[in-house]
């Protein structure tokens, strides 16, 4: 932590995509100080676990799954929803875990994502202009002049919201749904056909068979808890300081400061200069923090961020996202792994493939393709084995809607089927069939790279 930093320290410096103009600030203020006096979301103790379970993925001991919307809405807040996308994720992990024999850390994209950053202040229709739309906890999606306003009574609506999430995610975590005897009823029932969920079933048919087993044996969920529950954080981009600065404590264990927010924050690839005030904040934080790694950022720079973000070099302290796009990352990817690798830095490798690989239809529809996505993570996990880094995760932006805003996949979404259920709020994301397939791809991958590092191992 700088010597200097307080909670407050980044309204020194410049910063970007956060609104200026709220039409009362005085109620901004009143708000702030409001949530400041509110119970804080996670604890640092959870914030702290999972610095150590992120520890193990940069040694290489574990993975990192992260996952979830682009962006939470107010309005589609509900419950099947949050459970939809935990079940997909606890899929996802199975087949993870099963094909690597590595544990895998499951952090969601929840119970935070309001904010967006966007790539023009303003949108034009039809002649009219108004203040671009940066997520539930700033403005309205609705292409209105008084909802495009920034609003301060959003940030308490986002931190209700939060809270709710939260709680639900906790139940599910740890009260039994996420038991690996459930392992068969986390199917959504839409996916019943797909090709990817008889994969599944296959191999959960293969994980009962083994509980069964370990039950013969004694070992069941009453001496082994880890077979009950799950370990489920929470994560999203540290945009909206003022929300981050007065969700932020003092921990009185051990009188660092911790962000309550969520447990894991991260530096988006608009808002990472070094002398910024996003960079400014999460330097003094001691949540885990993450940094988004794409075009444009050059080796100098990345060292300097690393060592501004994480001067200690503490395992699993920072996670570096890389996400230049299927037709980038070749040339972009090696030399920041090269020389982060070169100076001994302690870091997760972890793969974004949704945001270099976005484009726009004739019809308007922001959409992804999925064969992209699979190319580019399959990329990234050959360079980072080539350069001698371990392949930590990937980040993805999905849910377990039966959504058709990426084409591509098992059920085979065109552009024409865009519009049939196109639901999200800013970017495209990934559904439950193609999360699936995403989800299978790494795991024959990083089976391959067990295979070829036990062959290593024998011949040496």
């Amino acid at each position: 932590m700088a010597e200097n930093w307080t909670p407050q320290s980044w309204r020194a410096k410049p910063a970007k995509h956060i609104p200026e103009d709220y039409p009362d600030s005085a109620a901004l203020d009143r708000v702030v100080d409001s949530l400041r006096r509110k119970p804080p979301l996670v604890f640092a103790g959870e914030a702290r676990q999972l610095t150590a379970r992120l520890a193990k993925v940069a040694a290489g001991d574990a993975l990192l799954l992260q996952g979830g919307d682009c962006a939470e809405s107010f309005a589609e807040f509900h419950a099947d929803s949050i459970r939809d996308t935990f079940r997909v994720l606890m899929q996802m992990a199975v087949v993870w875990t099963f094909a690597a024999t590595k544990p895998v850390v499951k952090v969601g994209r929840m119970a935070g994502q309001f904010a967006k950053p966007r790539s023009s202040a303003t949108e034009t229709r039809d002649g009219v202009t108004l203040p671009s739309y940066r997520g539930d906890i700033i403005n309205d999606m609705a292409f209105e002049a008084a909802g495009r306003a920034p609003d301060p009574a959003r940030l308490d609506q986002a931190y209700a919201q939060a809270a709710s999430t939260l709680n639900l995610i906790r139940a599910f975590a740890q009260g039994g749904y996420a038991a690996l005897a459930n392992v068969h009823k986390w199917t959504l029932d839409f996916l019943d056909k797909s090709p990817q969920t008889r994969r599944y079933q296959e191999l959960a048919d293969r994980i009962s068979e083994a509980l069964d087993f370990m039950k013969a044996c004694g070992i069941d969920a009453a001496v082994a808890p880890q077979l009950a529950e799950t370990e489920f954080y929470t994560s999203h981009e540290a945009l909206l300081l003022p929300y981050e600065e007065a969700m932020t404590r003092v921990d009185s264990t051990s009188g660092d400061w911790y962000d309550t927010s969520a447990h894991f924050l991260w530096i988006g690839h608009r808002t990472r200069q070094l002398d910024h005030a996003h960079v400014e904040f999460l330097s003094g934080v001691k949540n885990p923090i993450g940094l988004k790694c794409g075009p444009g950022l050059d080796t100098d720079e990345l060292l300097k961020l690393i060592e501004r973000l994480n001067p200690k070099n503490e395992p699993g302290r920072l996670t570096l996202i890389a996400r230049f796009g299927a037709d980038g990352v070749a040339a972009g990817l090696p030399p920041l792994v090269r020389a982060v690798e070169k100076e001994g830095k302690a870091v997760v490798w972890v793969c974004d493939p949704m945001h270099g690989n976005t484009f726009k239809t004739e019809g308007g529809y922001k959409t992804r393709d999925l064969n992209r996505i699979l190319e580019e993570t399959r990329s990234f996990i050959e360079i980072a084995r080539a350069e001698g880094a371990w392949p930590g995760g990937v980040h993805v932006e999905m849910t377990g809607k039966h959504v058709t805003e990426c084409v591509g996949g098992p059920a085979g979404v065109t552009e024409a089927d865009l519009h049939s259920r196109y639901h999200t709020h800013c970017d495209p994301r990934l559904n439950a069939d193609q999360a699936l397939e995403l989800a299978f791809l790494v795991a024959e991958t990083l089976r391959d790279v067990r295979v070829s590092d036990a062959a290593a191992r024998a011949a040496f």
